[in-house]
């Protein structure tokens, strides 16, 4: 079974954390930032090791612990109840990362839509990582250098999974809005989905 998915896409720090949190507090949605698990992890154990090697280098942690540890995510969700592919609507951010990632789920997502948060200005995406990592102690956010390498790694690995999907499916929302507008286009395009 493919689960019906919308992905919310984006450079780091343009509001997809913030919009996905929202939806998945909606009923019939599902939020999952693969961000986030990645942060729950120790470094006792081998993908947080990997993870934070990675990650304090601005660098993309490699694609088959990657899918990994999402799917294991999912499983617990599912068996925990919270996650229910049959009914929910599956929002995902921070994956797929790059095309191999993409064909590596084919089997996996039905990606309905994906909501392309887009902010050319990138002082202001600086900006918005560096009071994220204050506000949310996340390390990868505070240093300069690794911020740009982050900008960088989505321009050249990340952005080219809008091509791979194709265009038909791509919503292009200006993420310099606040987040409500944000959100309201987003919802508004949810609605048309079938």
């Amino acid at each position: 079974m493919k689960y019906r998915t919308i992905l919310l896409f984006g450079a780091p720090g343009a509001g997809k954390g913030t919009q996905g949190k929202i939806l998945g507090s909606i009923p019939n949605f599902f939020h999952c930032a693969c961000g986030d698990v990645f942060r729950t992890l120790t470094t006792e154990s081998k993908v947080g090791r990997i993870f934070i090697d990675y990650s304090s280098r601005g660098e993309l942690v490699p694609d088959e612990p990657t899918i990994e540890l999402w799917q294991q995510f999912i499983r617990n969700s599912t068996q925990a109840g919270r996650f229910n592919p049959g009914r929910d609507t599956l929002v995902l951010d921070g994956i797929p990362r790059n095309v191999h990632q993409a064909e590596m789920l084919m089997g996996t997502l039905d990606v309905r839509a994906i909501f392309y948060l887009r902010c050319p200005n990138m002082n202001k995406l600086v900006e918005r990582l560096q009071r994220r990592a204050l506000r949310e102690n996340r390390l990868d956010d505070a240093n300069l250098q690794i911020i740009k390498s982050r900008l960088k790694t989505y321009e050249r690995e990340t952005k080219p999974v809008l091509n791979f999907y194709g265009e038909k499916v791509v919503h292009k929302i200006d993420s310099t809005q606040t987040p409500v507008e944000v959100l309201l286009d987003i919802l508004r395009r949810i609605a048309k989905i079938d």
